[in-house]
């Protein structure tokens, strides 16, 4: 009898503990179903955040109005195209000053000119274009050679500054059409007013949104030119001042080599 009662409290405490570790794998499902869901709704609220962000960017810009906020986006177009192309360009146009120099020595006192010229030859650059120029007039004298260098020089640096003087122009002209705009809107209020001879706030809103919305899309559009502007301008800066210093070494390495 004893027997029999041992085995059917075992046979419950057994029961007791399957039930607890079934509760416990439900609750650990349902616990591993909220977190998804959880997850699965933060994705969506983002998503729809992010959605909401352009869909009420093309809002504001169709309530701009085409004809002044589509010329405002051209500028930006065209002005960052001509701002990318400037960039790569003197990307590729920056050249190691100093290791072309010392080539270029090394070169005259080893192979003579033509050993130097081949070298600026195979050199990318404008520093490389005006030593391959003060080195071809070599023989006319220093001189010559000199006048060469600052002429040639003068040509890269307008090649240096192609097209910088477009981006300038959309930098000024984005905000320009941004306040003509806003004139208009505001002529656009007060017609409103004049025709309904009351003074109502719903008449010149829709006015003065215009008027406010492209003056911001053309301050935006000037600042983000402005910065690559900058960049642009520094850039050339740093290539020119390289330019004269490479080319005051090139007349002394022209005068040692003559002696």
């Amino acid at each position: 009898m004893k027997k029999i009662l041992v085995a059917l409290a075992l046979v419950g405490f057994l029961g007791n503990t399957y039930a607890y570790s079934s509760a416990d794998v439900v609750v650990n499902n349902e616990t591993t179903i909220v977190a998804q869901d959880m997850d699965a709704a933060a994705d969506t609220a983002d998503q729809e955040e992010s959605a909401s962000f352009t869909q009420e960017l093309k809002k504001r810009f169709i309530e701009g109005g085409p004809g002044f906020m589509g010329i405002v986006l051209i500028c930006l177009i065209l002005g960052l195209a001509i701002a990318i192309e400037r960039i790569i360009f003197l990307n590729l146009a920056t050249t190691n000053t100093a290791k072309l120099t010392a080539g270029v020595e090394e070169a005259l006192a080893s192979g003579g000119v033509d050993a130097a010229k081949e070298l600026c030859r195979n050199t990318k650059g404008p520093v490389a274009s005006i030593f391959y120029q003060g080195l071809d007039r070599m023989n006319e004298g220093v001189e010559n050679a000199e006048k060469a260098v600052v002429a040639y020089g003068g040509v890269q640096m307008g090649q240096l500054e192609k097209n910088v003087s477009w981006i300038s122009l959309f930098i000024a002209l984005a905000p320009m059409l941004g306040f003509m705009g806003t004139v208009i809107g505001m002529i656009q209020a007060f017609d409103k007013i004049e025709a309904a001879g009351d003074m109502q706030p719903s008449l010149v809103a829709g006015g003065i949104k215009v008027a406010l919305l492209t003056t911001v899309f053309g301050l935006i559009v000037a600042i983000i030119l402005q910065v690559f502007y900058n960049y642009i301008v520094a850039k050339i800066d740093s290539i020119v001042n390289d330019m004269e210093d490479a080319s005051i070494n090139l007349i002394d390495i022209l005068v040692a080599h003559k002696k």
